[in-house]
């Protein structure tokens, strides 16, 4: 079965448009759209491929789908609009805005701390209930009666769904407005993004079902899943499987606002929410706040979570090359040495590089395994990184 690519790229970038095919041709792509933009101007913007495993429906060019923690990014942006302001305070404690969380061992978190994921909760220790993830207060009640994993501040842990939760009332107890209408009325429609943090009902037509990864007897096996594999009690299991049963191909869940990983986007809304930072003017957000935001914040050798070297700005993915000191694919995701942005499980990716003036997106629908980018993110993104030299 042909595979038909659409949209456009410009010359200068015909390695981005070879490696996107590369990806349907010999690395099982089902369907996907990448984006790069340079200094604001879109220079490859392409998409191709099926909706569905069942490849019925072709990727059209408004296809859309979860972009799982890609949406942390979104989430982190509304904070950092709030801090911009002055109405949010890097090192105030999250007690002077959320009262309720100050419990357990939570009474000196900080609100840099909740970007940076070393607020010690990436997971809830009872059992969500069913359907928890599509109720926000109920997440957000059961977040501030945690107990931390670890003395808060002092080691991150990546918080793999909970993030969406602690920064994301963050911005609704300061801003006033739920997370999804703030993203939507601060940041989607001034940037015209399709991007979406509580789809709307009228656009479930649009998005592509997502595909689950399913590994094979040959794939290395990382300690991350190793773990969930053998310890049911472990920060892992909690993390990743403590999810009230979260189909993320049903729409109750496209309704909901999960901004640590339920976004709804594409290759196109990413690269453009990254495309201010991207050889930027000031206008969006202060130069200062860019420069402050994308500066390592946490960094470590073994991630509380994730269980490799991990480093983290104030809520965004830093350059992550784990290549020579952890083996299998999927754990590195190789970016520019001062690039921020984030990934999405299964291997979505959008970014920005101020200093290659480059806005970077991808997303597909079907998942690859590792906890980073696997080969079909990363050879796009060193496509578009070699095509800019």
């Amino acid at each position: 079965m042909s595979i038909s690519i659409n949209g456009t790229c410009d010359p200068a970038f015909q390695n981005v448009a070879e490696a996107f095919e590369r990806n349907f041709v010999e690395r099982g792509e089902v369907g996907a759209s990448v984006c790069v933009r340079i200094a604001g101007e879109t220079v490859v913007d392409l998409w191709g491929g099926y909706t569905s495993s069942k490849k019925k429906h072709e990727w059209q060019e408004d296809t859309i789908s979860i972009v799982f923690s890609c949406t942390k990014a979104a989430t982190a942006l509304c904070a950092q609009i709030l801090i911009d302001r002055s109405l949010l305070k890097l090192d105030e404690k999250v007690e002077a805005y959320w009262p309720e969380f100050a419990t357990n061992g939570k009474e000196n978190v900080t609100v840099r701390m909740m970007l940076n994921h070393s607020s010690a909760v990436p997971a809830i220790r009872k059992p969500v209930k069913p359907g928890g993830f599509a109720d926000w207060d109920y997440m957000c009640t059961r977040l501030a009666k945690t107990k931390p994993y670890w003395q808060p501040g002092t080691a991150n842990g990546y918080h793999m769904a909970t993030f969406g939760w602690t920064v994301g009332e963050l911005v609704r107890r300061v801003s006033g407005k739920s997370l999804g209408t703030f993203f939507k009325d601060e940041i989607a429609d001034p940037l015209d993004l399709d991007f979406h943090i509580g789809l709307a009902e009228s656009e479930f037509a649009r998005m592509a079902t997502m595909i689950p990864f399913v590994p094979s007897p040959s794939d290395f096996t990382s300690d991350f899943a190793k773990t969930i594999m053998s310890n049911p009690m472990s920060i892992q299991f909690a993390a990743l499987l403590n999810n009230g049963a979260w189909d993320f191909n049903a729409e109750k869940y496209w309704k909901a606002e999960i901004g640590g990983a339920g976004g709804a986007s594409n290759a196109r809304g990413l690269a453009g929410m990254f495309a201010p930072f991207a050889g930027g003017d000031g206008t969006f957000l202060s130069n200062d706040r860019i420069e402050d935001m994308r500066t390592p914040s946490m960094e470590t050798d073994k991630d509380k979570t994730l269980l490799i070297p991990t480093r983290f700005g104030q809520g965004f993915m830093l350059n992550m090359d784990n290549r020579e000191t952890t083996p299998g694919e999927g754990n590195s995701a190789v970016i520019g040495d001062r690039a921020f942005g984030h990934v999405g499980m299964g291997g979505s990716i959008g970014f920005a590089d101020p200093e290659a003036d480059l806005a970077f997106g991808y997303s597909m629908n079907k998942m690859g395994g590792g906890i980073l980018l696997n080969e079909r993110g990363q050879s796009l993104v060193d496509a578009a990184y070699s095509s800019r030299a």
